[in-house]
Parts: structure tokens; C-alpha cells; sequence
């Protein structure tokens, strides 16, 4: 399994779909395990949660960097 696939596939349908960017938040765990269609193991779990955490982070972050520059 390729873990950043993974996570870059969750983040894309995670920030195109409100509902499931909230489901996402109130449980990481089970949305990512929803998501892949399988029963990963924990540690599995926990690096693809942090790293579409990470992910969604540094796109926000991204995003308001922009909207910055545009301001100048």
C-alpha cells in the first residue's frame, strides 16, 4: 500500500466534501479507515490521519498565503 497515494486521494475527496471534512474532524480514525474500505492497522491509521491532517494544514495555510499576496 502506498500511504501517500492514500492520503493524497483522502485529502482530495476530504476538502471537495464539507460533510465529510466534518466527519474527518470529529473521527479521523474511522473516516480514513471508511474511506480506504478496509481495516488498517493502527499504526497504518495513525500515519495516514496525521498526514492528511498535515496536508489539509499546509493547503489552508497555502490558501490564505494567497489571499494575502492578492491583497498587495
Amino acid at each position: 500500500m502506498d500511504i501517500k497515494e492514500k492520503i493524497d486521494g483522502i485529502v482530495a475527496k476530504v476538502t471537495k466534501d464539507k460533510s465529510l471534512m466534518e466527519k474527518f474532524q470529529k473521527n479521523p480514525t474511522k473516516t480514513v479507515e471508511d474511506l480506504v474500505g478496509v481495516d488498517l492497522p493502527d499504526d497504518v491509521v495513525k500515519k495516514v490521519v496525521e498526514g492528511v491532517k498535515g496536508k489539509i494544514s499546509v493547503d489552508k495555510l497555502s490558501g490564505v498565503a494567497s489571499s494575502i499576496k492578492k491583497l498587495f
